[in-house]
């Protein structure tokens, strides 16, 4: 179980996923967890760098995973929810806001990142799950806004350590819900999703296409009512940011 997994702390590291993924590779495909105070090279999604100043938490989940590779584009789903659960058992009036397909920000301010990536070793399908969680610092100069737990009320005694194994507990949950009832976890990303119902802009940089975000479809892609009328789905990979447009 996620929530049981071994923890291995880092001081320094160049990236919690990178390290995971090593292991991985080496056979170590055993649930476990790969956190550190600060990264020398941690990277987002499309290659992006990741802000890792210490005080926030870095940490990667590496867990095998049963139901293959098709469970993997569920996964994003449940971390987004479970990192907006452990911010929540924080400061539970902290208005959460998730975007598609997984960023969790508070007033359009980014507040944690989520990295997802797979791979196969002597027949066992692995999932590692990157989640950063700005903590103590708004990272600055990351191209976009940004948000910390401190920011946001959190105490100053709140660490990275404490937020980690709230967010361990959360995930287990979360990741249980997408293997098993994946209709009932869009369900609950649906209710704290930004821009639902709001005209956006859609699609890989240079290609975008403006229209209403609908909801999701079964497969967690995001669906777009068109100007003409007509629907069209984005799904993962195809979407480098979701934003809201006047």
């Amino acid at each position: 179980m996620i929530d049981r997994a071994p923890v291995y702390w880092y001081d320094e590291i160049d990236s919690t996923s990178e390290e995971a993924k090593r292991r991985a590779r080496r056979g170590e495909t055993s649930a476990f967890w790969i956190a550190a105070r600060q990264q020398s090279m941690g990277k987002g999604r499309l290659g992006r760098s990741w802000a890792s100043p210490i005080g926030n938490l870095f940490t990667t989940v590496l867990f095998p995973e049963p139901g293959g590779l098709s469970i993997a584009a569920r996964v994003p789903f449940a971390a987004a929810l479970a990192v907006r659960d452990t911010c929540v058992s924080v400061l539970p009036s902290l208005a959460v806001g998730l975007k598609w397909p997984n960023d969790v920000r508070v007033d359009g301010k980014k507040l944690s990142g989520i990295l997802t990536e797979s791979g196969e070793t002597q027949g066992v399908v692995w999932i590692a799950l990157g989640m950063g969680v700005n903590v103590q610092h708004a990272p600055e100069g990351v191209g976009q806004e940004t948000t910390s737990l401190l920011d946001q009320g959190a105490p100053s005694s709140l660490q990275a350590d404490h937020v980690l194994q709230a967010l361990s507990e959360a995930l287990n949950h979360r990741v249980e819900q997408a293997r098993n009832d994946f209709e009932s976890l869009l369900a609950d990303w649906l209710k704290y999703a930004d821009g639902r119902g709001q005209t956006i802009q859609a699609g890989p940089v240079g290609h975008r296409i403006e229209g209403v975000f609908e909801g999701l479809a079964p497969d967690g892609g995001l669906i777009l009512r068109l100007p003409d009328g007509a629907t069209h789905i984005i799904r993962a990979g195809d979407v480098d940011l979701v934003k809201q447009v006047n």
